[in-house]
Formats: structure tokens, C-alpha cells, sequence
């Protein structure tokens, strides 16, 4: 904390003298550019430095060399060591250096303009025409008010756009027109899905597996270097929390979880929205010296502010402000205080500020494109390589039975309700006997059983889309895919969903009173259990339509009732009305499957005797009460029908969750196809 006060105390000092009426600062000294040096050190100030109202030309030389050089004209010995990289850096904390050097990257923006319908009422335009650009080792915030544009100037810049958005204007990634590879970058959104259950070392080797390519020993070593990099140490072996059952991390350290989660794919951009988000002042100037460490590793650094404090201001390379989505400023932080501490800069009559600021700033931007050319570490970035499907299906899995083992409300909630219902329905129809008159109220509580359990089942929702919000995280990164997400929820679901139908099933079977024998019994838990993955794989389609908590509940609801309506219970399937009810309804009812397969278990193979010289089948017997197959293989052709179900449900839900990731990937694509051709 001495060495975060000493460093507040160098930019105050600073701050206030740039402040006064002397010190003047003319329209062509807004570009201070570095030499190549000086890019892992930050901006600091002098005490009081003396500024003079002199001009400054900025020119790249391209001839002969990979360094920019930067020609002044009689600038002042302050703004010369400013430039030269002399002046001292700020301290950061003590043995938070990185160890690892990652090759950064440059990228540029020339002309970027954002549009999105109806996003505004006045105009489309979100971005409108931004410049600027950010050089490895440096940190470069876009600052505004609130819905100033800088999010999605922040997505349109790494590629992250949603597909209502349209963007015009070009971005260079190290002087060349090129999408990011995977790898290359990461984004760490303002709102970022944390698994609470886990640990902080857990959660970041999980995604460290999930995204890198390799043997699971040789992760470990990128997740403690993303842990150092991100001050998580106190806090590695802590759970990440976040529920009512469990004591989770400050806000603070849970953003820096977010961001190291970005960090173990070692990338040379690193886009954050909002760092600061719901940090007080203090968190806030600990997460701004932490992000000013990881730069120190070669790391292009640009994030979003709304407003900072004068010590975090003191922290930025480069700022671009913006409002309205227009850019009223972009060039290095020190001229950018200077800018607007004085009133040197008399804007010409009949021309905009704004506009004036634009072109005193923005003059020529070739020259920024030639920099970032001669800026560039190496060839062209290449995608690294990804962990296989295999990998990630057993990293998923795994990983879901740990989180589902220790979170109450994933299954062991559901089990306790399902044991307690289970309970009712047995009590209540406990003592029915084998005689005929039976077989009625026998079918009715077989109903019961089957409707209610799988109607209970929608308190699960919640889990389940927690699920799939953490899968939408994952797979903006290309942390994960639909088709390992499903595998990984299927298999980790598995072992939980038959506790519930093995435990339900022997209370329901023996209260009941249904037929002793154990190959009937197995049985009936295996046609619960496919009933329980039916229903499973309906949530999760239901779930990943809607991608909302009480349309899900309230579509679930509806579908469950409508279901069990054409189930065969309340009218025998045969006499159905033919359309709608019949078909197609009383054919997609997994109830109706579920309940046959169950009675014709228990009725099949048995004669019920009248008086003392006729009999009659359990077919006969229910012919009345519900519709069933007399053939001795019917009830594995209903279990047949049900595993089918089970898959064809997760087959819709693979479809919904792939369309939408494919859509938003092509319509980014197709945007910037569109930029690259119309420069």
C-alpha cells in the first residue's frame, strides 16, 4: 500500500501542475510516441514539470528499421524524457512481477462505425467513426458516460458483436486486416457466469484443460501463473461461492477470477468490459495495479471505464473518450490531462469541438498503421492449438459431478422432494391388494406417480440454466462446444438421476404392493429412469429456447399439463379425438410410453379369477382403464420409445445451442467481410 501511495502521491503532484494556466500544451503535441524500449514501462510524471507552448512533429521512418522514431521540435526536457522512457516507472507490488514474457500485439481501428436498429432513438449509429490504436505492454481505456458506446466499441474492436450489430471501418491486428485466432485474445466480459461450488484453483485448471491442447500435469503450471499474475494466491483454495450455503469471494477477487480464467490461455490481447465493476475505491486501484503488472509481461491491455479516480487516471497509457459515440479525444493520458486542464485550444468559428479535438488529434492515421507495422513481434497471429473433444467431454463431466456433489440444489434437493412425494402417493394408495377391483385405482396411482414426479422435475430449471449460461460463457471464448457440453451434462447426470429413480422406485413398488419379484422390480426403475431423461433432455431443449428462468417454468408447465392430458389416463388413448390429441399429442407424451411400459410389467402374464370356473388376463382385466399391448415384448418396445425420446430431445437441444453459436459466428464473419472489402 506505501508503494500504491507513492505512486498516487507522483500522478497528484503531477495532475495539479498540469492544471494551471501555465502550462500549455498546442493541437500537434497530442501523440507522444515511445521508443520501442519503453513499452513495458508506464507513464509516470515529475514533480511540477514545466511545459512550453512549443510544437511537436510526430514521423514513423520506415526505411531501414523496426523502431519508430519520434522527432520533436524544442520540446522541453520533461516531455523528452516522457518520450525516451527515462522517467522512473511507478512501483507495483512486491513479488507481483510475472515471469513468463507474452509477445503482444497491436491493433489499430481507422473509421470504425457501429450500427444497431433501434438501439437509440435518434440515430442507428452506436460507434460513430473511431480511431485509435494499442501497442503491446500498454494499457489503453475507453472512457465515456453511460451509454456512450464504449462496450461495443470494445466488441466491435475484438470481433464480439452481437448479430443485430453492423460495423463499418477497418482494424488492423499487428498492420494487417485479420480476424483474432483463437488464442490470441481474450475478452472477459461485464457480467462473466463463475461455478460457486468450485475452488479458484479448480475453476481456472478446469478451463485451463478445457481450452489448451496437452497432458492434464503441464496445466498446472499456467493456472499458478495466472493465479501470481491476478494476486489470487490468498485465495486459490478458497470456494469461488456466490449461494446462500456458502461464504463467497468479494466482488473484487471474483472479477479477478473472471480475468485469470482469460489469462491460462497466455494471450497477446486481453479485452476486459468494465474492470471496475462494483468495486470500491480501494479494490478498484488493487485491480487497476494488478492490470498494470500483467502489462509488464508484453500484454496489449484495453478495457472500458465509466469514470476512474485521479490515482487509477494515473495508471492509463492511452485513453479515448468518447460520447454520444463520438471519439471527443484519443491520444496518450498526460495530453489528454493537459487537453482539457487548459484552454489553450480556441476552436475556429462555425467547426464543432468535437470535430476540432478530432482532427487536432487524429491527423493523420497512416502513420499509425505504419507504427503498428513496425510494432509487430513476428508473422501473422496464429490460432494455438485446442484441448480435443474426448478432453473436454471428461473434463466437463468430471467437473460436473464435483459441482453437482457439492451444490444442495442441483440433485440432492430433488431427491429429498422426490422422496417426500414418493412418500404421499405410496401412503395414499397403500393397502390396494391383487384383487380385480384394484386394477382401477392401481392405474391411477401408476398415473399419479409417473405425472407428478416428472412435473417435479421442473424445479431444476434454475440448475439448468446456470448450466447453459456457463456453457454461453465458455463458448464465446471457444472454451467449449455444444457437442462436449451435452456429452459432459448427460454422463455427470447420470449416476444422480438413477439415486433419484432406484430410491423413488423401491419406496413407491413395495407401498403400493406391486408384484414381488425382482427382475419386475428392475424394471420399473429403468422405464422411471428413461422417464427421468426424457423429461431431462425436454428441460435443457425448453431451457436453451428461451434462455430465461419464468418462460422456461411457465412453457415446462404448460407442456407437462397438455402431456398429461393426452396421456391415455383421463380418455383411453383409443378414443381420443384423432386430430391434435391423438395425433401428434398422445404419440410425443413420454407419460403415455412410461405408464404402459409400467402395466403391462405388473398385468402382463397374470389371470384374475371370477367366481370358481372363469378367469380373465390382466389385459382384459385393463382393457377398460388404459390401452396396452398384449404382446409379452411391448414394455421393452416402450423403453425403446422413451431412450429414443431421451436422445431425440438432446439432439434438439444440440441443434439449438449450434445454430446459435454458428449464427452469431457467420454474421461476425459476414460484417467484417463486408469492412475489409468496401477499404
Amino acid at each position: 500500500m506505501e508503494e500504491i501511495q507513492s505512486q498516487s502521491d507522483h500522478y497528484r503532484s503531477s495532475s495539479s501542475s498540469a492544471s494551471s494556466p501555465a502550462s500549455r500544451v498546442p493541437a500537434f503535441n497530442f501523440f507522444y510516441l515511445r521508443k520501442p524500449g519503453s513499452l513495458g514501462q508506464p507513464i509516470s510524471f515529475e514533480d511540477s514539470p514545466e511545459w512550453e507552448d512549443t510544437d511537436a512533429d510526430v514521423r514513423v521512418e520506415e526505411g531501414g528499421g523496426d523502431s519508430i522514431n519520434a522527432a520533436t521540435t524544442s520540446v522541453s526536457p520533461s516531455l523528452s524524457k516522457l518520450n525516451s522512457g527515462s522517467l522512473p516507472s511507478p512501483h507495483l507490488p512486491e513479488g507481483a512481477a510475472v515471469a513468463r514474457k507474452i509477445a503482444g500485439a497491436s491493433v489499430a481501428w481507422k473509421d470504425l462505425t457501429v450500427t444497431i436498429e433501434g438501439k437509440r432513438e435518434y440515430s442507428d449509429n452506436v460507434v460513430k467513426g473511431s480511431n485509435g490504436y494499442a501497442l503491446p505492454g500498454t494499457m489503453t481505456v475507453i472512457m465515456g458516460p453511460a451509454k456512450s458506446g464504449k462496450s461495443t466499441l470494445l466488441r466491435a474492436i475484438a470481433g464480439r458483436l452481437p448479430p443485430a450489430a453492423k460495423m463499418y471501418g477497418e482494424i488492423f491486428v499487428n498492420g494487417a486486416r485479420m480476424h483474432m485466432p483463437y488464442g490470441s485474445y481474450g475478452f472477459v466480459d461485464l457480467e462473466t457466469t463463475l461455478i460457486g461450488s468450485l475452488t479458484v484453483r479448480e475453476y481456472l485448471y478446469y478451463s485451463a484443460v478445457l481450452q489448451l491442447p496437452g497432458f492434464f500435469s503441464q496445466k498446472k503450471s499456467v493456472v499458478e501463473e495466472a493465479i501470481h499474475a491476478m494476486s489470487l494466491g490468498d485465495f486459490a483454495n478458497k470456494l469461488i461461492g456466490g449461494h446462500c450455503f456458502m461464504k463467497g469471494l468479494p466482488s473484487g477477487e471474483r472479477r479477478r477470477v473472471a480475468i485469470a480464467r482469460e489469462l491460462v490461455m497466455r494471450p497477446h490481447i486481453l479485452f476486459i468490459d468494465e474492470p471496475l465493476y462494483h468495486l470500491d475505491s480501494v479494490s478498484a486501484l488493487l485491480m487497476m495495479v494488478t492490470l498494470k503488472k500483467l502489462t509488464s509481461t508484453g500484454c496489449t491491455l484495453i478495457f472500458t471505464l465509466n469514470q476512474s479516480s485521479t490515482e487509477v487516471f494515473g495508471l492509463f497509457d492511452r485513453i479515448c473518450l468518447l460520447s454520444n459515440g463520438n471519439t471527443l479525444f484519443f491520444g496518450e493520458t498526460l495530453a489528454c490531462l493537459q487537453h482539457f486542464s487548459n484552454a489553450g485550444f480556441p476552436c475556429p468559428i462555425m467547426q464543432s469541438p468535437s470535430d476540432h479535438f478530432l482532427r487536432a488529434i487524429n491527423t493523420d492515421f497512416d502513420r499509425i498503421i505504419a507504427m503498428c507495422k513496425n510494432w509487430q513481434e513476428g508473422p501473422l497471429l496464429k490460432s494455438k492449438g485446442k484441448a480435443s473433444n474426448a478432453t473436454r467431454i471428461a473434463v466437463l463431466t468430471w467437473r460436473s459431478l464435483l459441482i453437482m456433489s457439492r451444490e444442495f440444489k442441483y440433485y440432492w434437493l430433488r431427491l429429498i422432494l422426490y422422496m417426500l412425494l414418493t412418500l404421499c402417493i405410496g401412503t395414499i394408495f397403500s393397502g390396494l391388494g391383487h384383487s380385480l377391483s384394484s386394477v382401477v385405482t392401481r392405474v391411477t396411482a401408476i398415473f399419479v406417480f409417473v405425472s407428478f414426479t416428472s412435473l417435479l422435475s421442473i424445479a431444476g430449471v434454475p440448475v439448468l440454466m446456470k448450466e447453459i449460461k456457463i456453457y454461453a460463457s465458455e463458448e464465446s471464448n471457444q472454451h467449449s462446444g455444444a457437442l462436449a457440453f451435452l456429452f459432459g451434462q448427460l454422463l455427470s447426470s447420470i449416476p444422480f438421476l438413477f439415486l433419484i429413480s432406484i430410491s423413488s422406485s423401491l419406496v413407491f413398488y413395495f407401498l403400493i404392493g406391486l408384484r414381488d419379484e425382482f427382475s419386475l422390480l428392475m424394471y420399473f426403475v429403468l422405464n422411471f429412469f428413461m422417464c427421468l431423461l426424457v423429461n431431462e433432455g425436454l428441460m435443457l431443449a425448453v431451457v436453451s429456447l428461451w434462455k430465461n428462468i419464468f418462460q422456461s417454468v411457465l412453457t415446462l408447465v404448460t407442456i407437462h399439463v397438455v402431456l398429461m392430458l393426452a396421456a391415455g389416463y383421463f380418455r383411453i388413448r383409443s378414443k381420443l379425438p384423432g386430430p391434435v390429441w391423438t395425433h401428434p399429442l398422445s404419440y410425443i407424451a413420454f407419460h403415455t410410453y412410461s405408464i404402459q411400459g409400467l402395466l403391462e410389467n405388473e398385468y402382463l402374464g397374470v389371470n384374475f379369477d371370477i367366481g370358481q370356473v372363469r378367469s380373465i388376463s390382466g389385459f382384459q382385466a385393463l382393457h377398460s382403464a388404459y390401452d396396452i399391448s398384449p404382446r409379452s415384448n411391448a414394455k421393452w418396445e416402450n423403453v425403446l420409445v422413451l431412450f429414443l425420446m431421451a436422445v431425440g430431445y438432446r439432439i434438439l437441444v444440440f441443434v439449438l445451442l449450434h445454430f446459435y453459436a454458428r449464427k452469431n459466428v457467420s454474421l461476425h464473419r459476414l460484417f467484417r467481410g463486408k469492412h475489409n472489402s468496401t477499404a
